[in-house]
């Protein structure tokens, strides 16, 4: 079982109504940093945000009318990721993740990403890989002001279904550019809704109509075909000759059809929760032992990081009772304080089933709450400073769960 850590560098209210300054965040993510590297986690997994959370929710549609401060402070992942290398000396650095769709679009990410990559392997020694994550990005605002909008009444009615396929084209267009391809739009993805691109018949009815009225048809189509989002004559981004051996690209979506697609092209393994179920992480795992990219050897569960929040009391003073329930106590203010920002409104329920898929105890329960959860080839992607501004505690919890837990963990692995 392999462990990375992820870090949110989220300023928003903790449990206690706590919203440390912007430099304060940062000065945590580097201390926890620092802890990370020294305690062997594998890489250091760092959310990527855009633009103000605040300030969208005056928009007209706002993403998350409720969310208080600011989602992520991290806007220049590869700016971060420099400096995160420069400060430590084992770790490896990813991305959870950059969204492909904003910052200038997949042509900028690509040259970001293979500028960065250009630096980073001036030391011929380097051996510490950049992990990129990409996906659409979870929040739909920090795209649209780079016209990530629907251009019309079909694809108003299509947008759920189509800001996938969008995704689709600019990772073609990414991949391709960071594989060294001269690359003209005329030969990347394009973009046909159908019936299979809907999750019922009705969202594909009021498509089909949008597309009768606004391209005049005297009938339904089967078939829809989109104009792309990206058109250009041929171009190959600069540097050329980066030291793509370094480079390690993790895609962030659950779609199916996404993931096969772009390991035509590069090796992309993907991301997946904690909380997602059993049976989708098996098949998961068999599709992509089926698809992932030749170059990239033989899939290997650990290509799949899976994200779980953690909540680890070992703190001194306290029986092993008392840490048990002071974890939970914690567990339940920090996934309440999380509902509420997401959502305006604190649901127990969703915060009972979030518990349940968390890690939250002493260092005990938590050792078997992973055996139980995971399997012993799985890489855990663990996230200790969910609403969690107190980055002393957090390096303790840290300390506790690669000290103590993970040995108890290897240890009953060996026995089994």
């Amino acid at each position: 079982m392999e462990h990375d850590i992820f870090f949110s560098i989220s300023q928003t209210p903790d449990s206690t109504g706590l919203i440390p300054t912007e430099q304060e965040m940062f000065t945590n993510y580097f201390q926890q940093l620092a802890c990370a590297d020294a305690l062997g986690f594998g890489v250091g997994w760092i959310a990527q945000a855009h633009l103000s959370t605040e300030v969208q929710k005056t928009n007209s549609k706002p993403v998350v009318p409720h969310w208080q401060g600011e989602v992520g402070l991290c806007t220049d992942f590869p700016q971060l990721a420099m400096e995160s290398f420069r400060r430590t000396k084992n770790i490896e650095i990813g991305s959870a993740v950059v969204s492909i769709l904003a910052s200038g679009g997949p042509i900028a990410q690509a040259e970001r990403i293979a500028n960065t990559l250009q630096l980073h392997g001036l030391n011929p020694n380097e051996h510490r890989r950049l992990h990129v994550g990409f996906s659409a990005g979870r929040f739909e605002f920090m795209a649209r002001p780079y016209g990530i909008v629907p251009r019309n009444s079909i694809e108003e009615a299509a947008w759920p279904a189509l800001r996938g396929q969008i995704f689709i084209e600019a990772g073609d267009i990414f991949l391709r550019l960071l594989r060294g391809d001269v690359v003209h739009s005329d030969m990347t993805y394009s973009t046909v809704l159908r019936r299979s691109n809907f999750r019922s018949d009705e969202d594909w009815e009021k498509v089909q109509n949008a597309a009768v009225e606004f391209e005049e048809l005297s009938s339904a189509p089967e078939e829809i075909m989109i104009p792309k989002r990206y058109v250009f004559e041929d171009l190959k981004i600069i540097p050329q000759h980066f030291r793509r051996d370094l480079l390690v690209m993790v895609a962030g979506t659950h779609d199916p059809k996404a993931q096969v697609f772009l390991n035509t092209i590069l090796p992309v393994k993907v991301f997946n929760l904690s909380i997602t179920k059993p049976e989708v992480i098996d098949a998961t795992h068999d599709r992509m032992r089926e698809a992932f990219h030749a170059d990239g050897g033989a899939w290997e569960r650990s290509d799949m990081p899976r994200t779980s929040f953690v909540f680890l009391n070992a703190e001194e003073g306290l029986t092993s009772e008392q840490q048990s329930e002071a974890a939970k106590t914690e567990a339940k203010a920090a996934l309440g304080a999380y509902w509420n920002a997401l959502e305006g409104t604190i649901d127990p329920s969703k915060v009972e089933n979030a518990a349940q898929n968390a890690l939250i105890g002493n260092v005990g329960e938590v050792t078997q709450q992973i055996l139980e959860r995971f399997h012993p080839e799985d890489r855990i992607m663990a996230w200790f400073d969910f609403f969690n501004h107190d980055s002393n505690r957090v390096c303790r919890d840290m300390t506790a769960y690669m000290e103590q837990v993970v040995p108890g963990v290897e240890k009953a692995l060996r026995e089994r």
